[in-house]
């Protein structure tokens, strides 16, 4: 049902004016809540895992363009739709890929469920960045990480900077918040089998490429919050200290760069 704007107050459209994030995941409480995906690529993942839309902002020229197939998929649903310079006014921002899509959330998988056939997950201790989210979920899907895992005061990886950042992956990796905050899940990783990983730089680390790490069956990759990292509670409680060999005097990289280094070498041989 294609719908012309000529309202920018409609209540219809708050959630595409909406900056505040956690006003959106709270959006149907105490129903779940919504999120924004933004460009075809991703809203065809989002659709394909089963997220269900609400409603589709579209700039006019994309309707039989690049989001033709998404809109004919969609037609049971609003699907509002203005020039470039209408939405702009609306969003606060030009849409560079001519389309966003409201969706609803749905109930996150226990931990149990999430990590019962992986082989190597991913944990995010108290991450915030929505970038760095978005781009260790992206690197957790080309490099054959199964599952990602975030402490509960981490970034939520629906925001929509992490969505676009991770170019729909948040949809196809499965992910859950742990229940414990640091570092007592470590305990909850060791049950579930897993070996636990600490990326971090101390004196008693082992080098990445060490091959006592490649020959564990089940691996958890634990890295920290920018700026500080890991909690050394969580550091002293893994089974493993590893740390990537740098050259020049650089003692570290950006927890989204670590951790595309990290899943390559770690990954599942």
């Amino acid at each position: 049902m294609i719908i012309e704007i000529h309202d920018l107050t409609l209540p219809e459209l708050r959630p595409y004016a909406c900056t505040n994030e956690v006003q959106l995941l709270r959006w149907n409480e105490p129903d779940f809540g919504l999120f924004i995906a933004e460009s075809p690529k991703v809203i065809r993942r989002a659709l394909h895992a089963g997220y269900e839309p609400v409603s589709l902002l579209c700039e006019r020229k994309y309707l039989s363009g690049q989001a033709a197939d998404i809109i004919q998929s969609c037609d049971e649903i609003p699907i509002y739709t203005a020039d470039s310079d209408v939405l702009t006014q609306l969003t606060g921002f030009r849409l560079t890929q001519g389309v966003l899509c409201a969706m609803r959330r749905k109930p996150l998988p226990d931990v149990s469920q999430v990590c019962e056939h992986a082989f190597r997950i991913a944990i995010l201790e108290d991450i915030m960045n929505q970038t760095n989210v978005g781009a260790v979920f992206r690197s957790a899907a080309a490099l054959g990480f199964d599952a990602v895992l975030l402490t509960p005061s981490g970034s939520n990886p629906l925001y929509r900077r992490s969505v676009r950042v991770s170019m729909g992956t948040v949809f196809q990796i499965p992910w859950t918040y742990l229940h414990d905050a640091p570092p007592d899940y470590i305990r909850t990783l060791k049950n579930l089998g897993f070996c636990t990983v600490a990326m971090a730089l101390r004196k008693d680390t082992v080098c990445i490429d060490d091959e006592i790490l490649s020959q564990q069956k089940r691996l958890a990759v634990i890295l920290g919050t920018e700026g500080e990292g890991l909690k050394e509670s969580t550091i002293d409680a893994c089974d493993y200290t590893v740390r990537i060999p740098m050259s020049h005097d650089v003692d570290s990289l950006n927890v989204a760069a670590a951790s595309a280094v990290a899943f390559w070498e770690l990954r599942k041989k």
